[in-house]
């Protein structure tokens, strides 16, 4: 490793597995935690101790004084850094401000850097870089050619400030960048191999529209960006008419508990490596934020299943009448000790009132409990039967005790809030 820092300045960068562990979990206090993330570091202590309280172990920071603060509630840290500026003296100095903290978790660079030179509406409503609405899209030349000419600067900025930053950070944290789920994957790629975790946001619920199945395709897509990376998905934390006009969203619609549920577990199945919540600083709306405590409470109950290998050999089998279209539902199941977990997603509109999971030699005569639910279900003949609702989540472990007991807001449901 001493040698391998002793080059890092020489070409530009290390080897992924020098710096990163292949997983993007966190560690603390040598116990690995799956990442439940928020974009918001409130001002006040009172708020601040809640959203720890809640489970949540990684908020932004953007400074040390910010680290002091998550570190004193047991969390820790992602901190942004202007990679698209250069290896700067400002950059220097700001990264060995901070490099040595405990609370220190994640680096991250530009947030939708790529997007911003390419597809960013405001290029065309606010910069006047564009000529026509979707140039982009389009490939308009000269929407392609602003993105040439930008990428040419930002990359090698990037990476000459990603270097600098593996030179200043003897304990090697990971390099995150968040990016628009629907980032160009050419320009994407031109910076990914000195990145360490990649991933997307997405919003999809708003007055007119909730189709929350979207963020499986939204990670399915960066699986194949990030060639194999860990993806961290940033998940909806706001109502869209927070933002003001400019998005031409004017009624409040807040995902319901159900829905954030629905995309946690979603992409939780699907591989995610952590989650975080943005847009969250816009709330005035308490009943939406206690119900995001009450989703990231349940998470973290979860924590030791949430960063366990998926257990080989369990599969699903839908008995149901043939349709024109596969089913999609999702499984993922884990081990954890004695303890097993269970996770069922339908991504469908409609019921699947069979859906069996096959595979469970191991827990054979042993009952699955339905978390936060009424169900339980005997394993015999190495499997046992589901039922479930459109755009249904059901977890199931060997134990209730995995169970939060914070169900403040589980109730809280997808009418507008005025």
């Amino acid at each position: 490793v001493a040698v391998a820092l002793a080059l890092a300045a020489v070409w530009g960068g290390l080897p992924r597995s020098v710096w990163a562990e292949a997983d993007g979990f966190l560690t603390k206090e040598g116990v690995r935690l799956f990442p439940i993330g928020f974009y918001e570091l409130p001002e006040d202590e009172a708020a601040l101790e809640a959203m720890a309280d809640a489970g949540v172990n990684l908020v932004h920071c953007h400074s040390r004084a910010d680290l002091d603060r998550v570190q004193a509630e047991g969390m820790q840290g992602v901190f942004p850094l202007a990679l698209q500026q250069g290896a700067t003296d400002a950059l220097r100095e700001q990264v060995a401000a901070v490099a040595d903290h405990p609370a220190l978790a994640v680096w991250e660079g530009p947030d939708e850097v790529v997007w911003n030179f390419t597809a960013y509406s405001g290029l065309y409503r606010t910069h006047g870089v564009h000529k026509t609405k979707g140039a982009w899209w389009a490939q308009a030349p000269e929407a392609v050619a602003y993105a040439e000419e930008k990428a040419a600067e930002i990359i090698p900025n990037m990476r000459a400030a990603a270097a600098l930053v593996r030179e200043l950070d003897a304990l090697g944290r990971p390099l995150w960048i968040n990016e628009a789920q629907k980032s160009d994957v050419y320009y994407v790629r031109q910076y990914l191999d000195f990145v360490d975790i990649t991933g997307c946001d997405i919003y999809p619920v708003n007055e007119t529209d909730r189709s929350v199945e979207r963020v499986a395709d939204a990670l399915t897509r960066w699986h194949q960006v990030g060639r194999g990376r860990p993806v961290y998905m940033v998940l909806q934390g706001f109502s869209w008419h927070a933002l003001g006009d400019y998005y031409g969203h004017k009624k409040p619609a807040y995902p319901s508990f159900a829905e954030s549920r629905f995309m946690a577990y979603d992409v939780i199945a699907r591989g995610a490596r952590g989650i975080l919540y943005w847009g969250s600083r816009y709330l005035d709306h308490e009943p939406f934020r206690r119900s995001l405590y009450a989703l990231t409470s349940e998470l973290a109950a979860l924590h030791p299943f949430l960063v366990a290998p998926d257990a080989p050999g369990v599969t699903i089998e839908i008995v149901e009448m043939p349709r024109e279209t596969p089913p999609q539902v999702q499984v993922a199941c884990r081990q954890a000790g004695e303890d097993w977990l269970v996770i069922l997603v339908n991504e469908d509109e409609v019921s699947h009132m069979g859906v069996v999971i096959e595979g469970l030699g191991a827990l054979e005569g042993r009952m699955m409990h339905q978390l936060y639910g009424p169900a339980t279900a005997p394993v015999l003949g190495g499997e046992f039967v589901a039922r479930l609702q459109p755009r249904d989540v059901q977890v199931f472990a060997t134990a209730r005790s995995w169970e939060s007991p914070n169900r403040d807001g589980r109730d809280f449901g997808a009418e507008p809030a005025e």
